[in-house]
């Protein structure tokens, strides 16, 4: 079943209310959106709304936008808000909640006593203390026969409840917790508590050697599904007045705790916040220029995607070309109300 938001643009009609209005005045103008966009090579995909309503809809190259496409670490947002239905439906205690015990089948031998300290918390905040299964550890790691054992055997670099470490380690031991606690996959969950709900498809993703579904990598969601996933996070886990998530836990998520080492963006639980210029931003990233930025104070919802085999880091990546495509174009766009 289709969303309502979906269902209006399908349908055709006009979701701006005063397209002229926007269009007269000489700051910023739709056509401004759409030509700043195509002007980023590896930019594939745009969708911006407003209040619920589609203002802007751009395939500049790739699959059509209501086809699934990878969305790299925007999957570990999925696998935050799967904790957040999980700890709703009793299955999980809440954050505090030691991870140890959960996984005690999975410690390596001669465990360092520390791992007793880990928390589904720091493993959401990315501050587990443990060396890194990504960057220059990733290709390692996945070529493992267990990621769970290889993420638990990394050793500490940190204390637990420390600096963020980027790891996607960590938010695949919350695919595995998830799976153990559930007795069921982390798809057919991602299908029961966020798919049926939001009327959007999840197809399935890989999977570890051990039938683990890849816990914040390579999910697949077509970019108008992002957009309702987005839009449900905006309206505070809320899709058409039905509640998906459990309330306050998207506030959880958004507050920071740590801050990235490569960008100093504060982070909560697999969102990022970007605080100027221009409002408040929430946004999920994924390698190569995957997005989903919410503005709560606008109301506002953006769905970016891009190829996802090209690095979007560095000072003059990708990533850094989005963020500038956000703040130059598509927020004063949004703010002209």
């Amino acid at each position: 079943m289709t969303s309502a938001l979906l269902r209006r643009t399908l349908l055709g009609r006009t979701l701006l209310a005063a397209p002229a209005l926007i269009l007269a005045r000489p700051a910023i103008a739709q056509e401004d959106v759409r030509a700043a966009a195509a002007r980023l090579e590896p930019l594939r995909g745009l969708i911006v709304a407003r209040q619920g309503e589609i203002l802007l809809e751009q395939r500049i190259a790739g699959p059509a936008l209501d086809r699934p496409v990878n969305v790299k670490s925007v999957s570990k947002a999925i696998i935050a808000a799967l904790a957040g239905a999980a700890i709703a439906r009793g299955l999980l205690e809440g954050p505090d909640q030691r991870i140890a015990p959960l996984l005690a089948d999975r410690l390596p031998r001669d465990a360092d006593p520390r791992l007793q300290r880990i928390t589904l918390d720091h493993l959401l905040s990315m501050r587990s203390g443990l060396e890194r299964t990504s960057g220059v550890n990733y290709g390692r790691w996945v070529a493992s026969p267990d990621w769970v054992r290889h993420a638990l055997a990394r050793p500490f670099v940190a204390e637990p409840g420390g600096p963020m470490l980027y790891s996607t380690g960590n938010s695949h031991l919350v695919s595995a917790i998830l799976t153990r606690v559930a007795r069921r996959s982390t798809h057919a969950l991602a299908e029961e508590w966020l798919g049926r709900p939001l009327g959007i498809a999840i197809p399935p993703w890989p999977r570890d050697p051990q039938g683990i579904f890849f816990g914040g990598n390579d999910m697949l969601l077509s970019p108008r599904s992002m957009l309702v996933f987005g839009e449900m996070i905006r309206a505070g886990g809320l899709h058409e007045g039905r509640r998906v998530l459990p309330e306050g836990w998207v506030a959880t998520c958004f507050a920071p705790r740590t801050a990235s080492v490569f960008t100093g963006a504060a982070h909560g639980y697999a969102w990022f916040t970007a605080t100027g210029p221009g409002p408040v931003r929430h946004y999920a990233w994924g390698f190569g220029g995957q997005m989903i930025h919410v503005v709560p104070s606008l109301g506002a919802t953006v769905v970016m995607t891009s190829d996802p085999t090209q690095r979007s880091g560095g000072a003059q990546g990708h990533a850094r070309a989005l963020h500038g495509l956000m703040e130059g174009t598509i927020l004063p766009l949004l703010a002209q109300g």
